[in-house]
């Protein structure tokens, strides 16, 4: 059958995947002290800054301060001081606190013992060194926002080459919580005991 020009776009679009990881962007109330840290604890330069009185992208009347930090790869990290932004509600479950974090990448496993040591000397608390079952070797610990932080290393060459595992197991999560709620049950009592089961195929 031949394809459509409908077709073709959503073939073309389809396979459309972002080059990298430009920045991500998240609120200060203390650009200062967002600045010291990024720059004189995490080694990063101060990339660029940009500063107005609305937001371009809504129109929004926010007058602002934006600051890049750049890594090495050329990635940047991103934060927004506004005058006058209440602060954050607190999170409705701790969860929140341990899922929500950004991860860095050392260049070795070494580097992420050498981050824990340095943090530690700068007054810094750090949990870990973590191994997270030979995929990653991590430290965690957080920046003056309150954002959790991790320096990690990927023990596992392959760490993020794993698809065909990734889509079996998005499919046993989905399809479990799917029987759970079909049953009445208790979705995180019933996943509980479905990852205790599969823990035990292994």
């Amino acid at each position: 059958m031949a394809m459509t020009a409908d077709t073709a776009v959503a073939d073309s679009m389809a396979r459309l995947t972002p080059l990298m990881l430009n920045h991500a962007a998240w609120v200060t109330h203390d650009v200062e002290a967002t600045a010291d840290f990024y720059m004189n604890i995490m080694g990063m330069e101060l990339a660029s800054t940009v500063i107005d009185d609305t937001i371009p992208s809504t129109g929004d009347p926010f007058p602002y301060f934006h600051i890049f930090f750049r890594m090495k790869d050329g990635s940047t990290i991103a934060f927004f001081e506004a005058p006058g932004l209440p602060p954050r509600p607190a999170v409705s479950h701790p969860a929140y606190d341990i899922f929500d974090h950004i991860a860095l990448q050392a260049e070795t496993r070494d580097e992420v013992d050498q981050w824990h040591q340095w943090l530690t000397d700068k007054g810094i608390d750090v949990v870990g060194p973590t191994d997270h079952g030979g995929l990653i070797y991590s430290i965690y610990f957080r920046d003056p926002n309150d954002i959790r932080l991790e320096i990690t290393y990927p023990t596992d060459p392959e760490w993020n080459r794993h698809s065909a595992k990734g889509h079996a197991d998005l499919t046993m999560w989905n399809e479990g919580k799917k029987r759970a709620v079909a049953a009445g049950r208790d979705v995180s009592e019933a996943m509980t005991e479905l990852i205790a089961a599969r823990r035990q195929m292994r």
